[in-house]
């Protein structure tokens, strides 16, 4: 296919190259940052331009993977009749969209993604398409970079699944920065703990999380709990999380 990417950030640039080593053809990249437009451009052996009046209209489909809140500033400008276009935000109805084109959609990478990666992750991708075209065109182009691990999702389910997302990446990765700082203040080696998140992340392949929870908490030993909330007296921040958390478990059905 031949594909417009408006945006140079995390998503653009690691669709970008997904699509590429696809053996898709990149006919444009659109930026209002001219030097990240500009490098994406010349990565990717094709044009860029900051201005939306002067995007392509020869391309087969269109991402938009802009800031969630960018997305209607983009397309306010944006006309592309006969076109198929998606943006790439779960929160975002792909109603958004409608006065671009008829043929209208959404391309949610379930994955977080950093232009800097060495490798291309796999990525799990979720579409919704207004119309039959639209469904198809997005289709092809998920199973394109993703294989089989693609699926539909409407508004609603994209929303909900985002919440699951922030939790399970978001969150998690805020406990580790806790950890690390933690560990930093108390003269501790962060990194022992690695073999221990890898483990954690492991078992999931195999088991339901609620399954394998082990730790003071679920075996409600007072004792402990009580030792590490007294270690904690100088760490209030991680304090806190670690009586929320711990109630969490211990409440857990």
């Amino acid at each position: 296919m031949r594909i417009v990417i408006i945006g140079t950030g995390n998503a653009a640039s690691v669709l970008g190259r997904k699509f590429k080593a696809a053996g898709h053809s990149i006919v444009q990249v659109y930026g209002r940052n001219t030097s990240a437009a500009s490098k994406l451009a010349y990565e990717w052996d094709t044009d860029s331009t900051n201005y939306i009046s002067l995007i392509t209209k020869e391309a087969d489909v269109y991402i938009i993977a802009v800031q969630d809140d960018a997305i209607a500033e983009v397309v306010k400008e944006l006309q592309l009749p006969g076109k198929v276009v998606a943006h790439t935000a779960a929160s975002v109805p792909k109603e958004v969209l409608a006065g671009v084109t008829d043929h209208y959609g959404v391309f949610y990478p379930l994955q977080s993604l950093r232009k800097e990666v060495a490798e291309l992750p796999d990525i799990p991708i979720f579409t919704d398409g207004s119309d039959e075209k639209a469904t198809k065109q997005l289709e092809k182009l998920a199973t394109s970079i993703a294989g089989d691990n693609v699926s539909k999702a409407g508004n609603d389910d994209r929303r909900k699944m985002h919440v699951a997302a922030v939790v399970v990446n978001n969150f998690t990765n805020h406990l580790f920065a806790l950890a690390e700082d933690y560990c930093k203040k108390e003269g501790l080696d962060f990194q022992q703990l690695i073999p221990l998140i890898e483990e954690t992340i492991s078992r999931l392949r195999s088991a339901s999380p609620s399954k394998t929870q082990t730790g003071p908490a679920i075996r409600h030993d007072r004792e402990t709990i009580q030792q590490h909330l007294e270690l904690l007296n100088d760490h209030p921040q991680l304090k806190n999380v670690y009586l929320l958390l711990t109630e969490s478990i211990q409440q857990w059905k």
